[in-house]
């Protein structure tokens, strides 16, 4: 028997015709031997060429030929439009999909396009074991179908069996047919017995990625576009159904379920051991492979549909009941104390000038805080009436109360080298060392002398606190 030669195959699901070429339509091997060393050329430069353009995302091409000046031209602009280091500068949320966290190339037309090719030509085996899979639970072949709930029962009863699964079908779907390939059964019209002994009689089957001008490549990208159409109409429908009970949008229907959950998980800590787990997984396999028979389909889309309904909506009913009768939510807003420092200065070499009202700052700018030693100055505003609520909050009363427990929120703080009022207007006032200060104007008037201070005159800055209530702002449903 001559050796048997198998062209390699494509990643698809579509079986391998056989053609058999006329004597008259075929070049024989005499007419090639005649040909010019010319036309040997030709065919031999045609023949890489169309390597060359049914692989296009060869990395070496790639390094050694790049890409078209328009696709550099188009990925230039798309980088001037959305430049990297300035979103990267930007006070954003954390992105894990950042650059900052990968080390992977960056946007490129060109690149996506190509890489784009390349996926589509070698997406077909996903394709193949979608529809095989699609097959198998519509019961298209009842007989596989049967087989698949077979195994699904017996791994159901008994677990352990499910590690034997891939090695299965390691040798079922990949070792035995590729052997079948190198030894492949004689011609039908062939009386000779079939055998599988000596030696292989055709080539390694080798599955090459689909080629772009083949029927192979626009399947892909036909099956392809349905699957992005399949998985954006399921993603919807997912957070359609699952994201309003979950996002306390309803927030009473939230928290029941939240404790409903929170109960189960209690429950299941402590006696999920005593759960029939694997008579659960039995009922669940069999219900989904069942549910996918056409007459039973039929059945509950007929029968059973409008009774579907009204129990959804007695449970709807029972829960919503439930939950305004048990369910108790806070309705007042969260309310916190704020403050604001009001920040007075007047210069150290003129003790009796006035004090000069300076700003509201949210810190009291104390001898010892960080912007003192460092020699920046306090920030701020001028005015009462431009002192903002925190974000999120607004203004529970209508105005500000001076706080006249001034020793309080010094010691909170761990002040020192202060003085403080402890009646009238609360001013909380610097000292400084005697040695240090200006003394070329005499203290006068209502502060104290160094000696009453030991050894400290009155400083040029002095605070008081001032404390007002806000309220986390109510958001209206949408």
């Amino acid at each position: 028997m001559d050796e048997f030669t198998a062209d390699a195959f494509v990643n698809r699901d579509e079986p391998i015709p056989t053609i058999s070429l006329p004597g008259n339509d075929a070049p024989s091997a005499t007419s090639h031997d005649h040909k010019g060393k010319r036309e040997r050329l030709k065919e031999s430069t045609a023949s890489k060429l169309k390597d060359k353009i049914a692989d296009p995302g060869s990395q070496h091409e790639k390094k050694k030929y790049g890409f078209s000046l328009s696709d550099r031209l188009f990925t230039k602009l798309l980088q001037q439009i959305v430049p990297e280091d300035e979103i990267e500068g930007l006070d954003l949320p954390t992105d894990v999909r950042s650059s900052k966290y990968i080390n992977r190339p960056s946007f490129s037309l060109p690149l996506m396009t190509n890489n784009f090719r390349r996926f589509n030509a070698r997406i077909g085996v996903v394709f193949v074991f979608q529809n095989r899979f699609e097959r198998l639970l519509t019961w298209r072949q009842p007989s596989h179908t049967l087989s698949l709930l077979v195994i699904c029962t017996f791994i159901c009863l008994d677990p352990y069996l499910l590690s034997i699964v891939p090695i299965v079908g390691a040798l079922f779907f990949i070792l035995i047919p590729a052997y079948l390939a190198r030894h492949p059964p004689p011609p039908q019209q062939s009386l000779t017995t079939y055998t599988l002994n000596g030696p292989p009689l055709a080539p390694a089957r080798t599955i090459k990625p689909a080629g772009e001008t083949s029927k192979d490549f626009f399947r892909n990208m036909r099956d392809l576009q349905n699957t992005m159409d399949d998985f954006s109409i399921l993603h919807d429908a997912f957070l359609k159904t699952i994201t309003p009970p979950l996002n306390f949008s309803n927030e009473g229907l939230s928290s029941t379920i939240f404790l409903f959950l929170f109960i189960a998980a209690s429950i299941l800590f402590i006696a999920s051991h005593l759960i029939p787990w694997r008579v659960i997984a039995l009922l669940i396999c069999w219900t989904a492979i069942t549910g996918g028979h056409p007459n039973v389909r039929q059945h509950i889309s007929d029968h059973h549909a409008k009774q579907i309904t009204v129990h959804q909506e007695h449970a709807k009913n029972w829960l919503d009941t439930w939950t305004s009768h048990d369910i108790i939510l806070d309705t007042l807003p969260e309310t916190r104390e704020v403050e604001v420092f009001e920040l007075q200065h007047r210069d150290s070499g003129n003790w009796n000038k006035e004090w000069e009202p300076w700003l509201f700052t949210p810190a009291p700018y104390d001898p010892l805080s960080p912007q003192r030693i460092s020699g920046d100055r306090p920030k701020g505003t001028r005015f009462f009436e431009d002192v903002q609520p925190p974000k999120g909050w607004e203004w529970g009363d209508k105005k500000w109360i001076l706080d006249l427990a001034s020793r309080e929120w010094v010691d909170e703080r761990t002040v020192q080298g202060i003085e403080v009022e402890i009646e009238g207007e609360r001013w909380v006032t610097d000292l400084v060392p005697i040695e240090t200060a200006d003394l070329r104007t005499p203290t006068k008037g209502k502060e104290r002398t160094w000696e009453d201070n030991d050894g400290e005159l009155v400083g040029e800055w002095r605070r008081r606190r001032w404390i007002r209530m806000v309220r986390r702002k109510v958001v209206g449903q949408e």
